[in-house]
């Protein structure tokens, strides 16, 4: 972690964090979504959906209503993404970041490469 702070200032990180937590939330909605339904009483659908709800709401007047309602969640998690991989680094004054540059998936892919990785 040392390596990403020393990179990008601590709200950067804290920003992208937040938006990464959201996308990730939005997209594991969709995927609890092919297997349970939305009034599920399953505990992690239900989270998903309270968790996810409002931001879905926000992005309503955007949606295009031709879109599968099952799908809205990944619509909505696109915005997030777009804001991760072009506006963030252009605000921010860098280039665009390439796959698994994100500050969120680059730590995760570190932890999950030294939990397999035999002497790392």
């Amino acid at each position: 972690m040392e390596h990403l702070i020393s990179i990008h200032p601590w709200w950067v990180l804290a920003i992208d964090y937040a938006l990464g937590l959201v996308m990730w939330t939005l997209i594991g909605r969709v995927a609890m979504g092919f297997f349970q339904s939305e009034d599920s009483n399953f505990f992690f659908m239900k989270f998903f959906v309270r968790v996810t709800n409002p931001i879905i709401r926000l992005f309503k007047p955007i949606t295009p209503s031709f879109l599968v309602p099952q799908l809205v969640p990944l619509y909505v998690a696109w915005f997030f993404y777009m804001i991760r991989f072009y506006l963030m680094p252009w605000l921010l004054g860098y280039s665009v970041m390439g796959m698994l540059s994100f500050p969120l998936e680059g730590e995760i892919a570190a932890m999950i490469y030294k939990l397999f990785s035999p002497g790392w």
